[in-house]
C-alpha cells in the first residue's frame, strides 16, 4: 500500500487554467478500442500557410497539462524566443494503463487495476493519431513528445522501443523505477546497438523524486554510451518538485530546445 500511496503523491495534478483558442476532435480507435478526445493548438501566424513542427503529449486533456504547456508555448513563440510549434494533447482515459510496460513487479501492479498497456498506446500513437493530424494540420515532418512522471516513463521507453517514431523526447522526472528500473538496465546496450541514431533525448528531475537514483544512473549510461549523434540533456533541478516541475521546467525546456534561430 505504501507504492499506491507514493503514486497517489506524485500524480498530476494540473489545475483549472484558462485554455488558450484550440481545436478538438476525437479519434473512434481500433487499436485501443474506445474513444479518444485529441486538443490541438496552432501557433500564431499559422492562417500564414506555412508548416511547422508537431509536439506531442500525453496527459493533453484540457483539465490536464494542455493548458499550461500551450501557455508557455504561446508566450515564448510570441516573444520571438521560440520557433513556432503545433501542439497535440492527448486526452487521458486510463492513464496508468496507457503509460507503464509490463513490470514483474508486484507493488507496480497496485497503483491501478489495469497497467502494461504501452506498447498498445504507443500503437495507436503512431497508426492512428499521427496520420490524423498529418490529414488535418501542416506539420512539416518533425516531431516531438513530451510528458511528465508516468507519462516521462512512457516518453522514455518510447525513445528506447521506437527511436526513430519522434525526433525529440522531453522526459520531466520519468518514473525510471518502474520494472526494477528496467529501461535503465537495458539502456546501454540497447544505445550501443544503434551507433547512428540521430535525436535528442532531455531528462530532468526534480529535487525529490529521482527514486533509486535511476535518472542519475540513465545519465551516466548516457554518457558513456550515447551515439555520437544522439543530442541528450540530464538537468538535476532541486528548486523544484516532482508537483511542480512541468510547470517550473517547461518555458526553459521549450526555448532550448526550440530555439527561435532555427526558424530563421
Amino acid at each position: 500500500m505504501v507504492l499506491v500511496a507514493f503514486i497517489a503523491m506524485l500524480a498530476s495534478t494540473a489545475v483549472s487554467e484558462p485554455v488558450l483558442p484550440h481545436q478538438t476532435f476525437t479519434i473512434d480507435s481500433n487499436v485501443l478500442h474506445e474513444t479518444r478526445r485529441i486538443n490541438v493548438y496552432t501557433p500564431p501566424g499559422y492562417e500564414k500557410g506555412e508548416r511547422y513542427p508537431v509536439l506531442y503529449m500525453p496527459d493533453g486533456g484540457v483539465e490536464e497539462d494542455f493548458p499550461h504547456v500551450t501557455a508557455d508555448i504561446d508566450v515564448a513563440i510570441r516573444a520571438g524566443e521560440m520557433r513556432p510549434v503545433i501542439v497535440a494533447g492527448i486526452e487521458n482515459t486510463e492513464r496508468r494503463r496507457d503509460m507503464t510496460g509490463p513490470t514483474r513487479v508486484e507493488e507496480d501492479r497496485k497503483i491501478a487495476t489495469h497497467v502494461g498497456g504501452a506498447a498498445t498506446f504507443r500503437a495507436f500513437i503512431r497508426d492512428e493519431l499521427m496520420p490524423q493530424i498529418r490529414k488535418r494540420y501542416r506539420g512539416n515532418g518533425e516531431t516531438a513528445i513530451v510528458g511528465e512522471s508516468l507519462a516521462g516513463l512512457f516518453i522514455v521507453e518510447t525513445f528506447f522501443e521506437e527511436p526513430k517514431l519522434f525526433d525529440t523526447y522531453i522526459a520531466l522526472s520519468p518514473s525510471l523505477w518502474w520494472n526494477d528500473q528496467e529501461l535503465v538496465h537495458r539502456a546501454g546496450e540497447r544505445l550501443r546497438s544503434r551507433p547512428q541514431l540521430k535525436a535528442t533525448l532531455y531528462l530532468a528531475y526534480g529535487g525529490d523524486d529521482d527514486r533509486g537514483d535511476a535518472g542519475k544512473a540513465l545519465a551516466e549510461v548516457l554518457r558513456v554510451d550515447a551515439p555520437k549523434e544522439l543530442r541528450w540533456y540530464y538537468e538535476p533541478r532541486p528548486d523544484l518538485q516532482h508537483s511542480t516541475i512541468y510547470e517550473g521546467a517547461s518555458p526553459a525546456v521549450f526555448r532550448k530546445l526550440f530555439p527561435a534561430t532555427m526558424h530563421r
